[in-house]
């Protein structure tokens, strides 16, 4: 289907006809400056090798064309080398599919479920590892969208609901723990995705759910320490519309959950994201103290109202096709060509070279944000750079602080004032705003 190039990108993401309160992307698609696929197509020699420093330029300047972007995207991630062939590319994605199918496989010979195009929104084990023999008596209809969910009624026939009960009465007593933990999490997943980007036609298919379903349920499986946590489904969903093939979109997000499992890491006394908080708390109280010790006496010293926006990367701050050009932005603006060593596993990356390594690190092969944080490398050897979220809710923060000071009498307020914000932002304009309020931040920082 033709479509206009300078006409917004939301045809590519459909909008179900009764959600009309759902905002406009402001992406529009930009000849000369989105990434096109005739552009990305020239940008790989005919081995494969692909001029990374160039196209990172090009999606800096108008992000990139919905067509590839999932092709992108497994790039900008870490997925494949840059200076890797076509032909290396077909044999690490073949092995990566092969390796998720026996994964997937593990997971259904536990819960038969797991790849059969359904799934649960109910439990099916108790905590101690006893199966829940007829869950359906835990179903009951409820249209408020609470936390049980009917197996299928006729306003949504896309919640699977439970499994059979033949499914059910098939399990047996559990007693590793691991597996019951996982078993815990299959119906809370199940809850998640049948909310996660309910707007979309394409989540009216019931395969797509299952999907869906079934990538989380097995990373939860293979990621041990983390699990499944709420916001993750938010992180996922785009890589199953984005990228065809259910194995390919598992990796983009296994190697995004790299960059995020910290986030959602919790002990009995904290949430992974509280560091991520605190140095937004530092990053105010050096740009804007006055904000800072507003936020503060109000009892928002904690800056947990900006929780939201830091564990699932603004996808509720932005429309669907916004948040996506938004992810792109910054994953561009922080790409490091080392990204791609520290994934393989060692004995895939053993034979490679130094020298191989060295092909990667001209300068304009990162991104600029990147570059900004290896000139001040010396500076704060010590610990890893912020990654640039933080500055994008601090450039926000920053952006809305004479209204928090002015109107904001409690933390009731604080949450409105930012809540208005939804829909409103401007993907390249929060980017560009962010990288100044790092290099400001930066030089105030040195600063005793």
């Amino acid at each position: 289907m033709w479509r206009d190039p300078g006409a917004p990108a939301d045809s590519f993401y459909e909008i179900r006809p009764e959600c009309t309160d759902v905002p406009k992307s402001r992406f529009r698609i930009k000849a000369g400056k989105t990434l096109s696929a005739r552009k990305w197509h020239a940008a790989f020699s005919p081995e494969g090798y692909l001029d990374i420093g160039k196209t990172l330029s090009r999606i800096h300047r108008g992000g990139i064309h919905p067509s590839i972007r999932g092709e992108v995207w497994e790039f900008l991630l870490g997925c494949y080398d840059p200076k890797s062939t076509f032909e290396e590319r077909d044999e690490i994605r073949q092995r990566r599919r092969t390796q998720y199918a026996e994964w997937k496989e593990e997971c259904r010979q536990l819960f038969p479920l797991v790849g059969s195009g359904r799934f649960i929104t109910a439990p099916v084990v108790t905590e101690d590892g006893q199966p829940i023999q007829d869950p359906l008596v835990l179903l009951e209809n409820n249209p408020d969208g609470g936390a049980i969910v009917p197996p299928q009624t006729p306003q949504d026939n896309n919640g699977m609901g439970p499994p059979s009960t033949d499914a059910a009465n098939k399990l047996e007593k559990m007693t590793d723990k691991g597996v019951i933990q996982w078993m815990l999490t299959l119906h809370q997943i199940g809850l998640d995705v049948i909310r996660t980007d309910r707007t979309l036609v394409f989540y009216e298919k019931k395969e797509n759910l299952s999907k869906l379903w079934d990538i989380l349920a097995v990373y939860a499986r293979i990621d041990t320490d983390v699990g499944y946590c709420q916001g993750m489904s938010d992180l996922c969903s785009p890589m199953i519309i984005l990228l065809n093939d259910e194995a390919d979109a598992f990796w983009c997000f296994e190697r995004l959950m790299r960059r995020l499992r910290g986030n959602f890491r919790c002990t009995d006394s904290s949430v992974g994201v509280e560091a991520q908080l605190s140095n937004l708390a530092s990053i105010t109280q050096v740009i804007d103290p006055k904000l800072h010790q507003h936020l503060e006496h109000l009892g928002g010293g904690d800056y947990l109202f900006a929780f939201r926006m830091l564990m699932v990367l603004f996808r509720r701050e932005f429309s669907f096709c916004d948040s996506l050009y938004l992810w792109e932005m910054m994953w561009a603006l922080e790409y490091d060509p080392d990204m791609f060593w520290l994934y393989e596993d060692a004995e895939e990356t053993s034979d490679k070279s130094e020298e191989a390594k060295a092909r990667l690190k001209s300068i304009r092969h990162y991104g600029k944000y990147e570059r900004e944080n290896m000139k001040n490398a010396s500076k704060s050897s010590e610990e890893p750079p912020l990654p640039i979220s933080v500055f994008l809710v601090a450039s926000v923060l920053k952006e809305k602080s004479a209204t928090l000071l002015q109107q904001a009498r409690g933390l009731d307020d604080v949450v409105k004032i930012l809540n208005d914000v939804n829909g409103n932002l401007d993907a390249k304009k929060a980017c560009v705003a962010a990288l100044k309020l790092h290099k400001k931040y930066l030089k105030k920082a040195k600063k005793p």
